[in-house]
């Protein structure tokens, strides 16, 4: 069960004095390097998706890429939205197999951040997904981290976050005490006592944005105090980049292939020092006995029509297709006819829900109450459903 429960990750962390790496990935690459650290420490892992870094790549193909290479790991790995945009990108990048979820929407007033989080945290719950919070502000500090993440850096406060857990639900939440997102200039000044304070608080895992640049000493003080997840990208697509370099040194001339032919080495030798400093190396097997296995549930529906066309059955079908796709936590709907005449059944509907906890936010979806009620129950003669898990999923 290589895809487990991201709240149960991270509760083994924050239980157990360790923090789990959140490592960006852009490309195969990144995948590969990072999937390849974590098996090799046999540590778990966690392949987050920014969404201020699609622009790199198509989010549903790399989903597809984070997913496969989960599946077939050894060690136990969760897929995160990071700094998701809105509502729309949480409900989206659950349809397209991440199990954590996180919107940004820290730079708003407190306010506006508290209402858009509690939002995406009643969805995501619905489809048995957790959700990280950010408060406070962690800006960028050169290049496209500082247009990405503009502003001052604005410092978490103690009341602040409490009130912010109790009426928002998140699970975890990622704090500002001094890291910056992008290269950091000089050593980070980071503030222990407000860490410390926060997380005898709220006591639930913390997260860390910005972990480039920090020393060991750092991120062992930062785990001691509360944190369980260390977001972490920039320090990769340095080692990328340097190993490029030097092929174009060593071989001038060289084409694509052999320009990036050590770069997911590079990024793996990375992500591993980054484990074992913070202590997720070994931890492997620890974890997926702790943790609850992640997988679709499947929501098989067989019947025939009555009173109605074939022509109009396809319209009726196709427009659940529609209705019944856009709801959180469905992740696909595909349907179908029986291939010879006379068969028991005429039509099928196979529709995929993220988490088993999707059967009943579906089930009693407006939406989805609305198309049952209205378009397909009067029609549908004969139904039979089931709700079942693959076996091996």
């Amino acid at each position: 069960m290589p895809l487990v429960n991201m709240k149960d990750m991270l509760a083994h962390a924050y239980g157990h004095g360790y923090a789990v790496g959140a490592f960006d990935v852009v490309s195969l690459d990144f995948v590969e390097g990072v999937m390849t650290a974590a098996e090799r420490s046999r540590a778990p892992v966690i392949l987050s998706l920014a969404e201020s870094r699609f622009e790199h790549y198509d989010f549903e193909l790399l989903m597809s890429a984070v997913g496969a290479a989960a599946r077939r790991s050894p060690v136990p790995v969760a897929l995160h939205l990071d700094h998701g945009t809105n509502m729309e990108s949480a409900v989206r990048a659950i349809r397209f197999g991440c199990n954590g979820v996180m919107v940004d929407t820290s730079h708003m007033t407190l306010g506006e951040n508290l209402a858009a989080t509690r939002a995406v945290v009643e969805m995501a719950h619905a489809c048995g997904v957790p959700v990280e919070g950010e408060l406070g502000y962690v800006p960028g500090v050169e290049g496209e981290d500082a247009e990405r993440h503009p502003g001052p850096l604005a410092y978490t406060t103690v009341a602040e976050a409490k009130g912010f857990v109790e009426r928002t639900g998140v699970d975890f939440l990622a704090v500002s005490i001094g890291t910056v997102h992008g290269r950091l200039k000089g050593k980070a000044n980071l503030d222990f006592p407000r860490l410390r304070s926060i997380n005898q608080a709220l006591g639930i895992p913390l997260a860390i944005h910005g972990g480039t640049g920090l020393d060991d000493d750092q991120f062992r003080r930062l785990i001691a105090k509360g944190v369980a997840k260390i977001n972490y990208y920039t320090a990769l697509t340095d080692a990328a980049g340097a190993a490029i370099c030097a092929r174009v040194k060593s071989a001038p001339g060289a084409g694509y292939a052999a320009l990036v032919r050590d770069v997911s080495a590079a990024i793996s030798t990375e992500a591993e020092r980054c484990m074992r400093v913070w202590g997720s190396a070994g931890r492997a097997a620890e974890v997926m006995s702790h943790c609850r296995p992640w997988g679709p549930v499947e929501h098989l529906i067989l019947h025939n029509v009555v009173g109605i066309s074939e022509k109009e059955a396809a319209v009726m079908i196709a427009e659940g297709q529609q209705v019944l796709g856009a709801i959180p936590g469905v992740r696909e709907v595909v349907t179908g006819r029986a291939v010879k005449e006379g068969a028991q059944y005429r039509y099928c509907w196979l529709v995929r829900f993220a988490a088993p906890e999707v059967i009943d936010s579906y089930r009693e979806h407006p939406a989805h109450v609305l198309f049952a009620n209205q378009r397909f129950r009067p029609v549908a003669e004969g139904r039979i459903s089931i709700d079942y898990a693959l076996e091996g999923a």
